[in-house]
């Protein structure tokens, strides 16, 4: 692949991880031959919700004996990764700490120690013994039969702590992922902004106190999307997704793309039956992923797509029953890549397997390194560097793909913005939309500006 189709290939990647998360959540499962059920307990879901971010424990566990006894391999792992999390606060070191000893009986005071024995290591404010520490930071919460510190400790129990005291200690020292966040107020109405990058991973979590408390007092999340919206979307979706008229994409596309298709599908494992009823764009769109975070199969791109950040407020709204407010929708979103015609369908098509089949080499940038570095400034709340960054990936990108992600949509978005803010329902509320959205010229905050309402940056 010559440099300058290296180029396209990147910018259109790029453009997409700012979209594309829905098409991972909703069309890879159809791929999978069966879907497990996890083993956790209700009291746990919200903590395990969070914690699964953090990258400390393998999601696999859920399907494993979760509830049951913690074993010495598991709590060797959970124990290094909490310990790799606190340190990456850097946070300056207290010498002087003895660790407390401990029984190694793998109770759940045991498991309690060796979480404060990995505070200990830091300046913190340790005044308490382990147990009255945890205890004052709401880490350690007791069930209904008390505290039960002699009682063994389970997986789920154990994941559950240590996520809390990863949590609690990134809020203590005021830590975590800041974002591009805006904020704008108008009739008595307040609307935060938040820029997605639909993509992540788990050095973004957890997110700053401040984003969280944001998100908290909002009477409703917005979003472009509610991914989890049951009423027919998904189904919509996928027919829209899917040929219906009894051919296949081998009938629709050219004998060489095809040829492509089957390669890249057999370094990922999948069966031809399996994807051989997606029309191009949709497979471009779950494969653009995969290539963007350099994963080696569906189930790595489909967790990249998990840890994205709409998907972790969705997640979150829908555990506080939060109202979710769509802009588009998935029937709409759908309805517009299933508008692209055939022929950029399959050359967009075509440029993903391109990108996975013939990776850039060192002569160019690849989409993965953008991604990193798009994250990092997401983490450090780097608006401007973003919004450099962005443009110049962007440059020269004008067509028929650019055109259905952007344009339209931004007016169509920022006047339902407008409403709201025009609303004599007084309300406070959270949107989510990919940062792309925000940083372009003659996007959301940018129609928004034009027409007089004062949107700042939020810190």
């Amino acid at each position: 692949m010559n440099k300058r189709l290296n180029k396209v290939v990147r910018n259109k990647l790029l453009t997409l991880l700012l979209f594309v998360t829905m098409m991972v959540t909703v069309v890879i499962p159809t791929w999978a031959q069966e879907v497990a059920i996890p083993h956790i307990s209700s009291w746990a879901i919200e903590d395990l919700n969070e914690g699964e971010r953090y990258g400390i424990y393998p999601m696999e566990w859920y399907y494993d004996d979760f509830k049951a006894q913690i074993s010495i391999d598991r709590l060797n792992t959970l124990i290094t990764n909490t310990s790799e999390k606190i340190a990456a606060l850097e946070l300056d070191k207290n010498d002087e700490f003895i660790p407390i000893p401990h029984e190694e009986n793998l109770t759940r005071e045991d498991i309690i120690i060796r979480l404060y024995n990995i505070l200990g290591q830091y300046q913190l404010p340790l005044e308490h013994s382990p147990v009255d520490y945890m205890q004052e930071r709401n880490i350690l919460n007791g069930t209904g039969k008390g505290l039960e510190l002699d009682k063994i400790c389970t997986t789920e129990e154990a994941v559950v702590l240590a996520t809390r005291l990863i949590e609690d200690t990134y809020n203590l020292v005021e830590a975590g992922s800041k974002g591009f966040a805006w904020k704008v107020e108008h009739n008595g109405n307040t609307i935060y902004f938040l820029g997605s990058i639909h993509i992540g991973n788990s050095q973004l979590y957890p997110i700053n106190q401040k984003l969280k408390d944001s998100f908290y007092k909002s009477d409703a999340l917005i979003v472009e999307a509610n991914l989890f919206e049951q009423e027919g979307g998904i189904d919509y979706f996928i027919e829209k997704s899917t040929y219906q008229d009894g051919t296949t994409l081998k009938d629709n596309v050219k004998q060489e793309t095809y040829e492509k298709v089957i390669k890249v599908f057999e370094k990922l494992n999948i069966p031809e039956q399996s994807f051989i009823y997606f029309k191009p764009w949709s497979l471009a769109n779950n494969l653009s992923v995969i290539s963007s975070t350099d994963s080696q199969n569906i189930e790595a791109g489909s967790q990249a797509a998990n840890l994205g950040i709409d998907m972790y407020f969705l997640s979150k709204a829908i555990l506080d029953q939060k109202p979710i407010i769509e802009l588009e929708g998935i029937r709409y979103q759908a309805d517009l890549f299933d508008g692209l015609s055939t022929e950029f369908q399959e050359n967009y098509l075509n440029m993903v397997l391109d990108s996975i089949l013939e990776p850039p080499t060192n002569e160019t940038q690849s989409s993965t390194n953008y991604l990193e570095t798009w994250l990092n400034q997401w983490k450090n709340g780097n608006v401007e560097e973003f919004t450099d960054s962005y443009r110049a990936a962007n440059t020269g990108t004008e067509d028929e793909f650019s055109s259905m992600l952007f344009g339209q949509r931004d007016k169509d978005m920022a006047d339902k913005i407008i409403e709201i803010l025009e609303s004599n329902k007084k309300g406070t509320y959270f949107l989510v939309v990919g940062a792309g959205h925000f940083v372009e010229e003659n996007t959301i905050i940018h129609q928004l500006k034009e027409k007089g309402y004062n949107v700042e940056i939020y810190k």
